[in-house]
């Protein structure tokens, strides 16, 4: 058997409002609850299991997803039909646009406690030859 991720935590302090600005900004369902998580499944089977924790305790993270560019697009009119803050770069310098590095596209917003996330067409490094 080969080594994979399975599922993640993400701290919130809503674990329901963060699930559901994560899962509709991608076009994702929540995928289940089970004692303190909201799961959000990705398509590669991979859950995001976001949990309630006093928001002192909240860390900020950095989630990057490989995207394609039909999700790409969608999730990005989301991102501007919602008002949502977003950055072409990591170090908010850049608003109200996107990236286009390694020949893709990529884009940063902040979920609804702070974490950073990254919607990305290419991965670091471009596709493989």
């Amino acid at each position: 058997m080969s080594v994979e991720l399975n599922h993640t935590i993400v701290h919130a302090r809503d674990n329901r409002e963060s699930a559901r600005f994560f899962a509709e900004l991608l076009g994702l369902e929540i995928s289940g609850e089970q004692g303190p998580f909201v799961a959000v499944e990705l398509s590669n089977g991979v859950t995001l299991d976001f949990a309630a924790i006093p928001e002192d305790r909240i860390t900020p993270q950095h989630y990057a997803f490989l995207v394609s560019e039909e999700e790409f697009e969608a999730a990005y009119a989301r991102i501007e039909q919602r008002g949502v803050e977003h950055y072409a770069d990591p170090y908010r310098r850049q608003p109200n646009t996107i990236n286009h590095h390694d020949g893709g596209r990529g884009v940063y917003f902040m979920d609804p406690v702070g974490h950073s996330m990254e919607l990305i067409t290419v991965p670091y490094g471009g596709l493989p030859s």
